[in-house]
């Protein structure tokens, strides 16, 4: 069967539409369901305080779904707005725009799910530190979606540039390598940074007068946990931007593909690494509050560490885009 542009191009938007949706509904569920299973427990650790622990999981609950509203939000574009149909590049845009949003949102949705569940545990334990708990809670879950939030930039940009000008080959592999780069890369920050943010409230439940350290350890843990998702980033801007011209073979498409590829499942093993680090850095500073600046420069050298993967795989990327 012999497919003509506009038809190819909408068929390309309701399978982006299915994978952006279906992908972008696993974190948001999980993150959700994590937080209820642990308001359950604190409530049956403290019946008298139900309430506030159920009120609790529902604003945890509210930020963790954000993630899968994103996917919601670049599914129902490509799904009903009417892209312009010039080129079967758009065809490949469109596909990646949904791999990149849908699996941007894994990460998130679980990562926002640590610091809601430890919220509502911490509450039962400590009910005096209720509104540091929430406010830690809400802070922890605002930085886990920044890699979904990345993930709908680079989703947006794929769906609303104009691309038509460009060859086909290689820029179908360019603009799927962007989608692949961003989209997995943020799945383990999203994850890392819900670590960090869910030892946070455990933190401060246990040990309310350490909130100050133990949320600026969290903040740092945090802030390294997300540059895996900052380079897949990167790599996406450079594939969408860059020019190129038109190849006669696979060789050009794939290095393009591979170095997304490179990027975006490089990013996944150092972001929860990251978080991994800063959840055990958080935790102890909790308990040993007089030893926070040995264990937060003992967090970062073990970050470093971890990180370096993360920068071989945007190297790789790198290589595979201006050089091979």
């Amino acid at each position: 069967m012999t497919l003509d542009i506009p038809t190819a191009v909408k068929l390309a938007s309701y399978a982006g539409a299915g994978i952006c949706m279906g992908l972008g509904a696993i974190g948001a569920a999980l993150g959700e369901g994590y937080t209820a299973g642990l308001a359950n427990q604190g409530i049956s650790r403290d019946p008298k305080r139900s309430g506030e622990i159920v009120k609790t999981m529902l604003v945890g609950q509210a930020v963790a779904e954000s993630a899968g509203i994103f996917s919601l939000v670049i599914a129902i574009l490509l799904l009903f707005l009417g892209f312009p149909t010039t080129s079967m590049v758009s065809a490949m845009a469109f596909i990646a725009a949904g791999l990149c949003m849908g699996a941007g949102a894994i990460g998130s949705g679980i990562g926002s799910g640590y610091p809601g569940g430890e919220a509502c545990l911490g509450i039962s334990r400590q009910p005096a530190v209720s509104g540091r708990l929430t406010t830690n809670m809400l802070i922890g879950s605002a930085v886990c979606q920044t890699p979904a939030i990345f993930s709908m930039v680079v989703a947006l940009m794929l769906l609303f540039l104009d691309f038509g000008k460009a060859p086909v080959s290689p820029t179908w592999a360019a603009l799927l390598g962007a989608g692949i780069s961003t989209g997995m890369a943020a799945i383990g920050s999203g994850l890392g940074g819900g670590m960090a943010a869910g030892a946070c409230c455990q933190g401060i439940a246990r040990n309310p007068e350490t909130t100050g350290q133990v949320t600026t350890t969290m903040l740092v843990g945090q802030a390294v946990s997300q540059t895996p998702s900052i380079f897949g980033l990167l790599v996406s801007f450079i594939l969408m931007f860059k020019s190129y011209p038109e190849a006669a073979t696979l060789a050009a498409p794939m290095a393009l593909l591979g170095a997304g590829i490179s990027m975006g499942f490089g990013g996944i093993g150092p972001g929860i690494g990251n978080g991994l680090t800063a959840q055990g850095a958080v935790t102890w500073v909790a308990r040993k509050v007089e030893a926070s600046g040995v264990l937060t420069r003992t967090m970062l050298v073990g970050q470093a560490v971890s990180q370096s993967t993360a920068i071989y795989a945007m190297v790789v990327s790198l290589v595979l885009v201006f050089v091979v």
